[in-house]
C-alpha cells in the first residue's frame, strides 16, 4: 500500500497501517477501531436498524467521556495466528484521544491539539506527527476517522462515511461504514461499527485494510462521562527520551 521510507510511509508504520508485522517493541498500535461479526448473525429489517442508528446518534450527543478495556486482534494473510494485544482507551470530546497497549509491550498515542504524540517509554522514543498543514499525508485522513464511533449527528456521520449496511444480531446493532475521503478509502475501503441496542454504548469496531487484513478491537468494563483528568492527554515527555518528528523534511 505504502512505497518507499519517507515520513508518511514511516507514519503509516507507526499506526500499525503497514499490512506487514512489525517487531514486537513496535507493536502496531491503530486508533481505529473494529469488529468481527459471526457467520451465524441474522439480519434485522433495514427499518429496525435505522431507527437503533437514530438512537444511538440521539444518545451520542449526551456523552462527553468515555474510557474502556480493549483487546486489539490484527489478522493478517501472512500469519497463521493473529496478533493480539490488550490496553485501554480514553475519549474526550470533541476529539481527545489517548490509546495505551500495555501488551505485548507498553506503546502510548496520544491526539493533542495539532499533532499526534506516539510515546514508546521502554525504548525512550518519542514521535509527533503533525495534524495541520500538507505534510501528514494520507494517513492524516486515516486518523481522522478516529471519531467514527462518536459521530454527534447523522450528518456529521454521513460527510465522513457512506453509510453501506446495518444489520442487528443478538443485542448489537452493526454498521457497515466506506470512508468519503478517496485518500483514506485506499487505505481502508471499509470500517464496521458496533454498539449495544440496549444501552447503545460502542461495543466493538473494526478497520478493514485494502489488502484484505483487519484489526479488531472489542471493548469491556466501558465507562460512560467520567472524570477525566486533563493530564491524560498531555503525557510528560521525559528529559531522556529521543523525540523525532518523522514527517519533518
Amino acid at each position: 500500500m505504502c512505497k518507499g521510507r519517507d515520513g508518511a510511509s514511516r507514519a503509516v508504520d507507526t499506526l500499525g497501517l503497514r499490512t506487514r508485522p512489525s517487531p514486537s517493541h513496535f507493536w502496531p498500535l491503530v486508533i481505529l477501531w473494529s469488529l468481527v461479526i459471526g457467520h451465524w448473525s441474522l439480519p434485522a429489517t433495514a427499518a429496525d436498524a435505522s431507527v437503533l442508528l437514530s438512537s444511538w446518534l440521539s444518545a451520542q450527543s449526551n456523552l462527553l467521556t468515555w474510557s474502556a478495556d480493549v483487546t486489539q486482534t490484527r489478522s493478517l494473510k501472512t500469519l497463521a495466528q493473529p496478533l493480539i494485544a490488550q490496553g485501554r482507551v480514553w475519549f474526550a470530546a470533541p476529539g481527545k484521544f489517548r490509546w495505551e497497549i500495555t501488551t505485548p509491550s507498553h506503546t502510548i498515542a496520544v491526539r493533542q491539539p495539532g499533532e499526534l504524540l506516539v510515546l514508546y517509554p521502554k525504548l525512550k522514543r518519542a514521535e509527533r506527527y503533525p495534524l495541520n498543514g500538507n505534510q501528514a499525508g494520507p494517513w492524516k485522513d486515516a486518523l481522522a476517522l478516529l471519531e467514527a464511533g462518536f459521530p454527534r449527528s447523522r450528518a456529521e456521520l454521513e460527510s465522513r462515511f457512506r453509510i453501506l449496511s446495518e444489520s442487528v444480531s443478538n443485542g448489537l446493532c452493526e454498521l457497515t461504514l466506506q470512508p468519503t475521503a478517496a485518500s483514506a478509502r485506499r487505505l481502508m475501503p471499509q470500517i464496521k461499527i458496533a454498539f449495544g441496542t440496549g444501552d447503545f454504548v460502542l461495543r466493538a469496531t473494526e478497520l478493514c485494510f485494502a489488502d484484505g487484513s483487519t484489526m479488531r478491537n472489542d471493548f469491556s468494563n466501558p465507562k460512560l462521562n467520567p472524570a477525566l483528568e486533563d493530564a491524560l492527554f498531555t503525557p510528560k515527555v521525559e528529559d531522556d527520551f529521543k523525540v523525532v518528528e518523522p514527517l519533518r523534511k
